[in-house]
């Protein structure tokens, strides 16, 4: 099914490749830095967000756990950590990103977590497989949000849960503003620096402006099969949490 979101045209380089292909290439690019700009250009503020995110589903304790987009691992450890499942797969289609994450797993001794290498729109599982499946600051970079957000949800167990943490847009006044000042000058110039990829950080504003947020994405969710979906907004709007169950 074609898209008609403005943010699935929106990538990285100016080259005749799919975005898909761009993508893998722009995080095998910048994984070696990754996480130290996510902390740095967050304020590690980050990490709060995918603790409040996880409270959503802890009283539910899913069993058999599936992070999409996993990159170097932080969504899936903390869901690991805090969730206790018996089975926690991430999934990313950048190998770069994925071995950074498998040495963190490594230094914490985590056997159970596993990482594979596959994309969101051709997932390697069986459907009705998971209790929980779940993307932090991915489903932005789908190369078609809704066959990338229909493949997780067919992983789901009927009643199976979506968690979905993403950029989102402040709306009030000043803080509106000042983020996409932040977001539009400081965060590429500092990103350029540090990653030595000069587009990179220019395409996550770029991304994040484009992307069908709030009320949008509900509705996206509810398409894709999704029902009692939700937004809970972060910090002024900067991000936001949904959540669906599977119909």
């Amino acid at each position: 099914m074609s898209s008609n979101f403005a943010h699935d045209n929106v990538v990285p380089y100016e080259q005749k490749k799919a975005k898909r292909e761009q993508v893998e290439e722009m995080f095998d690019n910048i994984s070696g830095n990754y996480d130290l700009l996510n902390r740095l250009l967050s304020a590690g503020i980050d990490v709060s967000w995918r603790k409040k995110a996880l409270k959503l589903v802890q009283n539910r304790k899913p069993e058999q756990i599936l992070d999409v987009a996993t990159g170097t691992g932080d969504f899936a450890i903390e869901a690991y950590n805090t969730l206790k499942p018996n089975k926690m797969v991430g999934i990313d289609i950048s190998n770069g990103m994925l071995e950074v994450g498998r040495e963190k797993l490594k230094k914490r001794g985590m056997n159970d977590v596993e990482f594979i290498q596959a994309d969101s729109a051709d997932l390697p599982f069986e459907d009705n497989t998971f209790d929980l499946a779940m993307a932090a600051f991915g489903v932005r970079n789908f190369e078609n949000l809704r066959n990338g957000l229909k493949g997780m949800v067919k992983t789901l167990k009927p009643g199976g849960e979506i968690l979905v943490l993403e950029f989102s847009k402040p709306r009030k006044f000043p803080f509106k503003q000042l983020y996409f000042f932040y977001f539009k000058n400081v965060l590429p110039f500092i990103g350029r620096i540090i990653s030595k990829d000069s587009r990179a950080y220019t395409y996550l504003p770029e991304s994040v402006q484009a992307f069908p947020d709030g009320q949008a994405f509900i509705d996206v969710m509810e398409e894709c099969g999704l029902k009692n979906n939700t937004q809970k907004t972060l910090t002024f709007g900067i991000a936001s949490v949904y959540h669906g169950v599977k119909a």
